[in-house]
């Protein structure tokens, strides 16, 4: 009998036809390094976890013990009874990371951002956002039903004259931008956009997802990485990445803070994080400050892996940060690179449409703290060989 969902098996056949079929591979072991998927020991090029801190014994300990003394959940929603003292001690350390007066702990990058921009803005406001932000601050827009315009990628010139168009009375104006673009790689020009947010009165926010533990002292960010204290208004973090465990933040001024407590749907309507994670996360910013030289590593280890790339002849577009493409353009031919780096003992996956524009595919690569020298000259041999052979080089 027919089924009402039927449809969508044209639909992943169209899918599978382009090349943008997603095949999602399962991790089976501790992430690293080097870590296991799909029966395959392989150098893991594909995770976020910056600064090696997910699988850290620290971190490990610090989740068991909390949840062993605390439990495995809250059971309720902050707003009731789900606020525990440890959420509020890392919502303390978070600010202090950040130089900000307060933070709020929200479930993931992706509700912070959409969460927020939800609540600060209403119908007869504007957002003006970079052509390339995450997904999370594009739907945060749609759901606050505000005015979008969007300025080409890194362009101020073109975010100050839509700031400019879009002025009018009682109307409030938010630029907002990535400060590390996740596909790319890129920073975002933040001197020049605090500069034109200042020019016209705008709230300046920024995704600092992938620049958190990553950019600045201490990794404490794009806001710190060009000495922007004090005039970036909302900081937005995630506690995936290099933090290594789950969750996102806002950072900002006090009345920030409290208003999302009073509207922030994400925060509101969802249970806290539990023990567990909140424990691991407060144990890594312990570990970032301890261990420097993890930043130190990450940063050398960037450097080493693009300059191999390069002298192999593949394109790294704009990348300044651990993020570091390797574009090659067509959808069905990064499919096939991704699967033969795979099979050689390289993962890191495809990326095509529409996570990015048409003719823009590309495997993505993230190094981290914990690669060695060894993992990284090894993937370079298999990225110049497979690329050879499927003629991307």
């Amino acid at each position: 009998m027919p089924g009402a969902l039927d449809y969508l098996n044209e639909e992943l056949a169209k899918l599978d036809a382009q090349g943008l079929l997603q095949h999602i591979r399962t991790l089976e072991g501790p992430t690293g390094a080097r870590a296991r998927f799909d029966g395959r020991d392989v150098i893991n090029l594909a995770s976020n976890n910056y600064l090696g801190l997910s699988n850290h014994p620290r971190m490990n300990a610090a989740a068991a013990r909390a949840a062993t003394e605390l439990g495995a959940g809250s059971g309720a929603v902050r707003t009731i009874a789900g606020t525990m003292t440890m959420h509020r001690e890392l919502e303390r350390r978070f600010a202090a990371f950040k130089h900000a007066e307060d933070a709020v702990m929200f479930q993931s990058g992706f509700t912070a951002n959409a969460g927020t921009v939800a609540a600060i803005l209403d119908k007869q406001d504007v957002i003006v956002s970079d052509r390339l932000n995450h997904a999370s601050i594009i739907d945060g827009a749609r759901l606050s039903r505000a005015e979008i315009r969007v300025f080409d990628h890194k362009d101020a010139d073109h975010a100050d004259r839509l700031l400019q168009e879009s002025r009018a009375p009682d109307r409030r104006q938010l630029l907002i931008t990535d400060g590390v673009f996740s596909m790319d790689g890129d920073i975002a020009p933040l001197p020049a956009l605090v500069e034109v947010a200042e020019r016209h009165g705008a709230i300046m926010m920024v995704d600092d997802a992938h620049a958190s533990g990553v950019l600045g002292a201490g990794g404490a960010g794009t806001v710190d990485h060009f000495g922007l204290h004090g005039r970036v208004d909302v900081q937005v973090g995630t506690l995936s990445k290099a933090i290594g465990v789950l969750g996102g933040f806002i950072a900002g001024p006090r009345q920030l803070i409290e208003w999302l407590h009073n509207r922030g749907r994400p925060f509101l309507f969802s249970t806290s994080a539990p023990p567990s994670a909140v424990a691991a996360c407060i144990e890594a910013l312990d570990i970032i400050r301890d261990e420097p030289e993890r930043l130190e590593r990450l940063w050398s280890n960037t450097d080493a892996f693009k300059r191999g790339l390069h002298e192999l002849g593949f394109d790294t577009g704009a990348s300044e940060t651990p993020i570091t493409p390797v574009i090659t353009g067509d959808e069905e031919a990064t499919q096939a690179f991704a699967r033969r780096l795979f099979e050689e003992g390289v993962f890191c996956p495809a990326i095509v449409f529409p996570t990015v524009g048409r003719g823009l595919a590309r495997v993505r690569t993230i190094v981290t703290a914990d690669h060695t020298r060894d993992d990284l000259g090894q993937a370079l041999e298999v990225f110049g060989r497979v690329g050879s052979e499927l003629g991307l080089r």
